[in-house]
């Protein structure tokens, strides 16, 4: 899973492209997991989360473009490729591994092996913090790969529920249709895909 990662990012021939995969490298991004108590809580599970939120995109845009062909400049295949499987990168070191507990079948407490977050280095926001760790490490992204990354959250990330951001959501998905995508994909992947 990691190369076909890999090759598929460098595919892109993107300016900045080669730093982010030394990055995700560096930083772990290939062990860690999707989530700390839901989909993909595991070693690896981001790295997987990742390459299915990809391939859900990919269908998806494959089969909007049958509908709306016009929409092909605006729903770029490298984009797709950049906004999925870096729409995450901002959960690259925020996991540790911890003991947890739970009640088994009995009623009886167990312990398991899971893992805690920590957002305190910096606490900027999920999509937000994404595309400034890609702009930091010096991607060219679009507006488009920007704001699809942003978004992918959706309604989950809206801070205090502010008109301000409902509008920005909303002008958001109407503008911009690889958010659409990502974050349909997103929702698919981790919610559908990933339930086990």
């Amino acid at each position: 899973m990691k190369e076909e990662f890999k090759q598929l990012l460098l595919s892109t021939g993107r300016k900045g492209i080669e730093q982010v995969v030394d990055y995700l490298e560096k930083a772990g991004f290939y062990v860690a997991p999707a989530s700390a108590g839901h989909h993909l809580n595991r070693d690896g599970g981001l790295l997987e989360h990742s390459l299915n939120v990809y391939r859900v995109a990919m269908r998806l845009r494959t089969q909007m473009l049958e509908m709306k062909p016009e929409l092909e400049d605006r729903v770029r295949e490298d984009s797709v490729v950049i906004a999925s499987l870096l729409h995450d990168i901002c959960k690259t070191n925020i996991y540790k591994k911890t003991t947890r507990y739970r009640k088994d079948s009995n009623g009886r407490w167990e312990s398991y092996d899971g893992y805690e977050t920590n957002y305190g280095r910096f606490p900027v926001g999920h999509g937000e913090k994404s595309v400034i760790m890609l702009l930091r490490l010096g991607l060219e992204l679009t507006n488009d790969e920007i704001v699809a990354i942003r978004w992918h959250m959706s309604a989950w990330d809206l801070a205090f529920q502010s008109n301000e951001m409902k509008g920005n959501i909303s002008k958001a998905f109407d503008h911009f249709p690889l958010a659409s995508v990502i974050q349909t994909a997103d929702m698919l992947a981790s919610h559908i895909l990933e339930v086990e």
